[in-house]
């Protein structure tokens, strides 16, 4: 399948930003009305019509390429994928929309045998979009959530890389709802001299950037929790593995779709 990344990715980002808008409504809209999923996570009205607005959008952009999305997963339907497929987190940082803070994201990845090659990350609250279309094409757009993913009022695009690791220690990226003492243990092998917080696939688009260096994550997560930020960091310049240095692979259907832990960098190999 020959795939036109630039096009591509230019309809996924209208797709997420007309989600953006979707969730935005229900997130200034007055108390949020939380749900439990089987595994304990909460999920929202928001996160579901914002999946329901992403479906229709790629059925129409793409029908032809398969859909694997959070909240259909956890119900149980997972299409029958093969090489290429899509990946989706309506609403990634679920519980930083519920606490209001602004760092919850939709995550749209495009996968071709294993791999996250063109993706969009969008955080609406903040207003910033982050996507990749296609090998050293990263960019990040400051867009405000509409209704009809209109971005041609947007300041144009910048692209990113990764930075050199600074020489006086790096920037480390932990999760706001998840870190743990064996992310602390982890980067003790790192020059590490400072810290930022942040919810969501952000962690990523941070690295992607170069606001920080790495971000190392011990616990359980899902591949369209991952995809989106792994394939704009990839754009980058940056890499992402599992800890023993393997590159982070999609698709592990013989997994339930979740990921061992891993480790994002702002650099390649160990």
């Amino acid at each position: 399948m020959s795939i036109d990344y630039p096009s591509l990715s230019a309809g996924l980002c209208r797709i997420a930003v007309a989600a953006g808008a979707d969730i935005m409504r229900h997130y200034e809209g007055g108390p949020v009305d939380v749900t439990q999923k089987k595994d304990d996570s909460p999920v929202t009205a928001a996160d579901q019509d914002a999946e329901t607005l992403i479906l229709k959008g790629l059925a129409e952009l793409a029908p032809d390429i398969p859909v694997v999305s959070e909240e259909a997963a956890a119900a149980g339907h997972i299409p029958v994928f093969g090489d290429v497929f899509f990946l989706v987190d309506p609403l990634d940082g679920t519980r930083e929309f519920i606490n209001k803070n602004g760092e919850f994201t939709v995550n749209i990845a495009l996968i071709e045998k294993g791999e996250p090659t063109c993706g969009v990350v969008y955080a609406p609250a903040k207003q910033r979009l982050f996507y990749a279309c296609g090998p050293a094409e990263a960019y990040e757009q400051d867009v405000e959530a509409n209704e009809a993913g209109d971005l041609s009022k947007a300041p144009a695009p910048r692209r990113i890389k990764v930075r050199a690791v600074p020489e006086g220690g790096m920037i480390a990226v932990a999760s706001r709802s998840h870190r743990d003492h064996k992310t602390d243990e982890y980067l003790d092998h790192y020059n590490v001299t400072g810290f930022i917080t942040a919810g969501s696939s952000l962690k990523f688009c941070l690295l992607a950037a170069g606001e920080a260096d790495i971000y190392p994550r011990h616990g359980r997560t899902m591949e369209w929790d991952t995809a989106a930020g792994h394939a704009v960091l990839s754009a980058a310049g940056g890499s992402v593995t599992e800890l023993d240095g393997t590159p982070l692979r999609y698709g592990k259907t013989e997994r339930g779709m979740d990921n061992p832990y891993f480790v994002a960098k702002t650099w390649k190999g160990r």
